[in-house]
């Protein structure tokens, strides 16, 4: 019996989409990683045409190009201190060329990475604890007098750089996990909240930032005023900063600053686990905030992705984006974490709007750091061999190659079946009207089955436990 799956209408159109070009004349191509590692990003023989008639009885996955959805930003990793300081100090200048070619090129084998993230001051991912503005003796400095760039301009600025020289697509969002530790109601950067007479500071901090990170040639397009803002680490920078307090600190105190200062870096709320959309929704419920906040972050560590069509649903203004989820050695067999990654950050984050899709670490070394407390066994998307340089690519490389290879910045998410015979599955087109299929079998069967596009039919299949993507 013939399985007829057709994907409804988007109901929603985010980013600005453009319009859906034709579809050139091109030759259909196919890339498959398996979960038993056999194949990983491996080309295929083309998938067949199906002349009429032909396939009939194969389950269909459907692209409806008419039904467009959100834009796309990119694909890619965060630019941690941690991974920063393993490629500028442990490669070797050809090395790291070549790793960076490969993450952000666009050349033959390049993963095309077009989005990324760095931290504003120490994560638990880098060397010691510190902030920009670090005054002697941990003195208060309301003129930020000894504010500074000095720590991302020794690794970070310059790997950043060296990416956007590769790819001049790349955009960057910029996170804090603390504020200075003066500002704070524990005085240090462990803990504690904001003082409330540190919001007008703590916004001249933030526009100060975005202009000196200009001045070293690298861009703020997106910026979290706080990683994680519900929970207080034990052992490294955190800030606790409650829904109702960010709110009123975007509409009366940031939102003002960069108005002021003509910022258009694009600011997000949350940067946050799934599992408290409350949090969001409150923040865009005060009117000042919501009108200055442009979309919301979310993390993948607690809740399900299905959060963010729930916020998305009510404020369809707003953007989406997937901005944190690491692999670790809690989820070491590579089958599981890359099906799960496919599942919930490429198709999953995706479907539910998401522009852009990072996972935490770019690159960490053989012990899983270094780090400075928290993650003791978090997983890089490369892994950096400290003695020699040499790279191992894990389930993360190949779970976001599956996308960022690809979906081009700018492609627009069309409509494809959420599910169909057992497949999962997200669409795009990209500028140049060719078509991104990406197709996740979680099954312990070969798939067989038929994708239609307009007049196009293509057969296709998919081993067992494995992803797919189909371009044409």
């Amino acid at each position: 019996m013939r399985l007829a799956l057709i994907s409804t209408a988007a109901v929603l159109a985010l980013g600005g989409c453009a319009s859906v070009s034709p579809a050139p004349e091109r030759a259909a191509r196919a890339w498959v990683t398996t979960g038993d590692k056999a194949q990983l990003l491996a080309e295929q023989p083309p998938p067949a045409s199906l002349a009429a008639g032909e396939g009939d009885d194969l389950p269909v996955v459907t692209v409806d190009v008419a039904a467009r959805d959100q834009s796309i930003v990119g694909f890619g990793a965060s630019i941690t201190d941690a991974s920063a300081w393993l490629i500028q100090t442990r490669m070797s200048a050809s090395q790291r060329q070549a790793l960076l070619s490969e993450l952000f090129g666009r050349g033959e084998g390049g993963l095309g990475f077009s989005f990324t993230r760095v931290t504003i001051g120490a994560s638990d991912f880098s060397l010691d604890h510190y902030s920009l503005d670090d005054a002697p003796g941990g003195a208060a400095d309301p003129e930020l007098a000894h504010f500074s760039t000095a720590r991302p301009e020794q690794y970070v600025f310059p790997t950043v750089r060296a990416a956007l020289k590769i790819n001049p697509d790349l955009k960057v969002m910029a996170s804090p996990w603390s504020a200075p530790a003066w500002m704070k109601t524990t005085g240090s950067l462990v803990k504690g909240q904001l003082k409330p007479d540190a919001y007008p500071v703590y916004a001249e901090f933030f526009a100060r930032y975005v202009k000196a990170a200009k001045a070293q040639g690298v861009p703020t397009d997106y910026l979290s005023i706080q990683n994680e803002p519900d929970f207080e680490p034990e052992n490294y920078p955190g800030m606790r900063w409650p829904a109702a307090d960010r709110a009123r600190f975007f509409g009366d105190n940031l939102g003002p600053v960069f108005a002021r200062e003509r910022i258009g870096t694009k600011v997000l709320d949350w940067d946050h686990n799934w599992d408290q959309p409350q949090q969001p929704m409150t923040v865009l419920a005060d009117a000042k905030a919501r009108a200055f906040v442009a979309g919301v972050g979310w993390h993948c560590y607690a809740g399900d992705v299905t959060a963010q069509d729930e916020v998305r649903k009510a404020h369809p203004d707003k953007d989406v984006f997937f901005t944190e989820c690491s692999g670790g050695q809690w989820a070491a067999k590579f089958d599981e974490s890359f099906l799960w990654m496919m599942d919930k950050l490429i198709v999953g984050s995706t479907r539910g709007g998401a522009r852009g899709v990072l996972m935490w670490n770019l690159a960490l070394d053989e012990k899983y750091g270094p780090h400075a407390g928290g993650c003791g066994d978090c997983r890089g998307v490369v892994t950096i061999d400290q003695a020699t340089g040499a790279v191992e690519r894990n389930q993360e490389y190949y779970a976001f190659g599956h996308a960022s290879r690809f979906v081009r910045p700018g492609a627009v998410r069309v409509g494809s079946p959420a599910e169909a015979a057992g497949l999962r599955t997200v669409a795009f087109v990209n500028p140049d009207g060719g078509r991104a299929l990406i197709v996740l079998n979680q099954t312990g069967e070969e798939k067989v089955f038929a994708i239609v596009d307009g007049a196009r039919r293509l057969k296709a299949r998919l081993p067992a436990r494995s992803a797919g993507t189909f371009t044409w």
